[in-house]
């Protein structure tokens, strides 16, 4: 009886978790702001046909309606901003809401109301949108580590690792915290930290960076910080602080809205009292409400910071993605060469009777095996000329350093050169292109 009734309370309440959960969604912006836009679409598209049918009582109805439900979201936002202090331009746009509405000019408040609308569904698709690549970053995080606690291991949050722990970071996963390498050396693909594509081998005592992927065989790491304290995190605070900041471009249109804001009431006041028509003011107004001047930095920079997310540059706000664009000089600070994180096959040589074809398609039929980030490269070249290529036998890997296998009857080893030739010097050949790889930034795979 008592785990049924324990069984039911947990059940009422995941039941209300979800409601709850429902609601958040039903009352949340995004949806506020799409239900503002429909309606202005279906308000603004309802009255032009009623008028082109010659309903016009029915237009107008249609025109007001729509005014008035974008009055109720722009007088709040105006009211709050007076509260705190901060009337912006957007004043000019309420009052030109109000005035339509006082002068039964309904199409022209309908209009406004739509282009508001527009414009805050652009600028929450662009915030969805730097949050959906944030959220990339994130899931990137390892969110469990697996620690030794007395010679056993242990899987835990990643939150609760500190200062000192023995971590084992396994083949294929992201080193969780910042740490120095305990036992067997490790072989590190830290393309998404420093933009280079080819492995980086750390030896015992080496220190390694949070976000490094585990290219090669499972290793021991003594955790120096915690992962609120390591590289990875650093850089999500980073891409968070970007995406929040303002750019400088967009505090200079909240700031001239102190001046904006009154020449605007001064002309259309002046328009009013020289035409004797109230509506020469509302044209005023009308003309005035600067939907772009308040909607489109915010956008551009939001839509910038979130493109470079995704194309793993870290920019530190607005305003320095502002100066870039009046740049004419852009000057590179570093070591190698700049690379796009992922390696391509530049050139295939051989030094005897062996194809070029057929050399490639070898070692892709190999490589197919292997985890290595220039074995990917290496099989997606061989897919990209359409050679066949076939499935190995008896493949044997050691990790960071080369690959051993059978294809078609010929034995076939992968890597370095030391790995392919058993401790044997390199031919001449081999010594010239090893020498050219190194001075243009390139590497080698024998």
């Amino acid at each position: 009886m008592e785990a049924a009734a324990t069984q039911h309370t947990d059940l009422t309440e995941e039941a209300g978790e979800r409601s709850e959960r429902r609601d958040s969604r039903l009352a949340s912006p995004e949806t506020l702001t799409f239900g503002w836009l429909a309606a202005s679409v279906v308000g603004v598209a309802a009255g032009g046909a009623l008028w082109f049918a010659g309903i016009e009582r029915g237009a107008d109805i249609a025109w007001g309606l729509t005014t008035a439900v974008a009055a109720v979201p722009l007088m709040t936002g105006v009211v709050r901003g007076l509260i705190r202090g901060s009337a912006g331009v957007d004043v000019i746009a309420a009052l030109a809401i109000v005035g339509s509405l006082m002068l039964d000019e309904y199409l022209a408040g309908a209009i406004i109301g739509l282009m508001l609308a527009t414009g805050r569904a652009l600028e929450g698709f662009a915030g969805r949108r730097a949050r959906r690549d944030l959220s990339a970053l994130l899931e990137r995080a390892p969110r469990t580590v697996t620690r030794y606690e007395d010679d056993k291991l242990v899987t835990l949050p990643v939150n609760e690792v500190r200062e000192g722990d023995r971590i084992l970071v396994k083949a294929g996963d992201v080193v969780p915290v910042d740490g120095v390498v305990e036992g067997t050396a490790a072989v590190l693909d830290e393309s998404a930290l420093t933009g280079e594509s080819r492995p980086e081998v750390r030896d015992a005592g080496a220190s390694v960076s949070s976000g490094a992927l585990n290219a090669g065989a499972s290793f021991d790491l003594r955790a120096t910080a915690t992962a609120e304290r390591s590289t990875y995190a650093g850089i999500i605070r980073l891409v968070r602080e970007a995406e929040a900041s303002k750019a400088p471009a967009a505090r200079i249109a909240d700031r001239y809205a102190a001046v904006f804001v009154p020449v605007a009431l001064v002309l259309a006041g002046a328009a009013w009292a020289l035409s004797g028509d109230p509506s020469r003011a509302l044209s005023v107004l009308v003309v005035a409400t600067p939907c772009p001047l308040i909607l489109a930095v915010p956008v551009a920079i939001v839509a910038g910071v979130s493109r470079a997310a995704r194309l793993g540059i870290i920019v530190k706000g607005g305003g320095a993605l502002e100066r870039l664009g009046r740049g004419r000089v852009l000057l590179f600070d570093k070591t190698g060469t700049l690379t796009m994180g992922i390696p391509r096959v530049a050139e295939v040589v051989t030094f005897g009777d062996v194809a070029v074809d057929e050399l490639l398609r070898l070692a892709a039929s190999v490589d197919q095996m292997s985890p290595h980030v220039f074995a990917a490269a290496i099989v997606e070249a061989a897919h990209d000329r359409g050679l066949d290529v076939r499935f190995p036998e008896g493949t044997a890997e050691t990790h960071g350093v080369g690959v051993r296998g059978r294809v078609d009857g010929h034995e076939v080893a992968v890597g370095t050169a030391d790995h392919v030739r058993g401790g044997q010097p390199l031919p001449d050949e081999g010594q010239r292109v090893r020498a050219r790889c190194a001075s243009d930034g390139s590497s080698c795979a024998f």
